[in-house]
């Protein structure tokens, strides 16, 4: 009786023992199912200057046509592509899935031609001594950085919202 008893703990231990290993198991491949995805898609990669699409090219030949691309990624959000695209001085330009500009960070004054006249009338009168070295088109506004680090919020129309310091 000794030996049965010794053999079927022997055995129960052994079950429970495979039991631990299954459950660790099951929690690296639940690991892996879940959160390698989001890594694997969430990864910037470089691309050649002959990957730009054709419209992100236009617009920066259109408004830096001095500016040499040094940089190009393509950064998956989720499932959407984004652009980032680094100039020769520094510019840098986010653009969204469809290639229309989201960001414009520079660090010297931005051509005039990427910001919205109204932004700029307003620029000129109200902050005379600085220039415009940032624009970002967020949700339901635009918001432009000041060389003094101010920035100021308006609407898509270009009213005046508020100064964010």
């Amino acid at each position: 009786m000794d030996r049965s008893k010794k053999t079927f703990k022997s055995s129960i231990n052994l079950k429970i023992q495979a039991m631990h290993h299954l459950k660790k198991i099951t929690y690296i491949i639940l690991w892996a199912v879940l959160f390698l995805p989001i890594y694997l898609i969430a990864q910037d990669r470089v691309i050649p200057h002959s990957e730009i699409p054709s419209a992100i090219q236009s617009y920066i030949d259109s408004h830096f046509p001095d500016q040499a691309v040094v940089k190009a990624e393509i950064d998956m959000e989720g499932i959407k592509k984004e652009y980032e695209i680094k100039l020769a001085d520094r510019t840098e330009l986010e653009f969204n899935s469809k290639h229309q500009i989201k960001k414009i960070d520079g660090k010297n004054a931005l051509p005039a031609s990427v910001i919205p006249e109204k932004i700029r009338d307003y620029v000129h009168t109200n902050y005379p001594n600085n220039v415009i070295i940032g624009w970002e088109h967020e949700w339901k506004h635009q918001e432009v950085k000041l060389d003094n680090g101010i920035e100021l919020e308006f609407t898509m129309a270009g009213k005046f919202i508020r100064v964010d310091y």
